[in-house]
């Protein structure tokens, strides 16, 4: 008999980082199935920015102490419309980043709308819609909040992308107006 061995489990921990609240979401692969661990959102006090950062880093440490994630995605920058906010996010972003890198854990980057259409078949889905497909694909009794089901989306699309479901582009491709890629 021919069986196959058994894989270890990995664990997802998918951020979703924010200055005023960073949504996180924790997935575990078990026969390739994504399965619901934990989900939430750190939110920061009012006060200067260092020390909401500060907040942000103690509650990501805090998570992966208490769930041992194997991997790591967050989503990756966009472009805001208020240069402020954008240095904002960035800033909260790349806590996220060092945090990770401090636990020796690599961390996986996916675009916006790579994400929304990992989980939802649509790249422009708004967080209702994402909301939805998350607590739909994970068997979730109640509906997270938007930035733990944005968090739990980014932990999902990484897991796809380790599987092979994950449409990415090849490097140096450019999309064409019919919606396919080219070289």
């Amino acid at each position: 008999m021919n069986e196959r061995p058994i894989e270890p489990p990995r664990r997802i921990l998918g951020i979703d980082p924010g200055s005023r609240i960073t949504g996180y979401g924790v997935i575990e692969l078990v026969n390739a199935r994504p399965v619901y661990v934990a989900s939430g959102c750190i939110r920061t006090a009012d006060g200067a920015l260092e020390q909401r950062l500060a907040q942000i880093y103690a509650g990501l440490a805090e998570v992966v102490g208490l769930h041992r994630p194997t991997e790591v995605s967050v989503e990756r920058v966009f472009l805001a419309k208020n240069p402020d906010s954008a240095l904002k996010l960035g800033q909260a972003r790349g806590v996220a980043l060092v945090c990770m890198a401090n636990h020796g854990l690599g961390i996986a980057e996916y675009a916006a709308r790579q994400i929304k259409q990992a989980v939802t078949g649509q790249g422009g889905a708004d967080k209702s819609q994402v909301q939805h497909m998350v607590t739909a694909i994970l068997n979730l009794s109640a509906t997270p909040q938007a930035d733990a089901a944005d968090a739990l989306a980014i932990a999902l699309s990484h897991a796809y992308a380790g599987q092979g479901l994950l449409a990415t582009p090849a490097r140096g491709a450019r999309r064409r107006s019919s919606g396919r890629w080219r070289l």
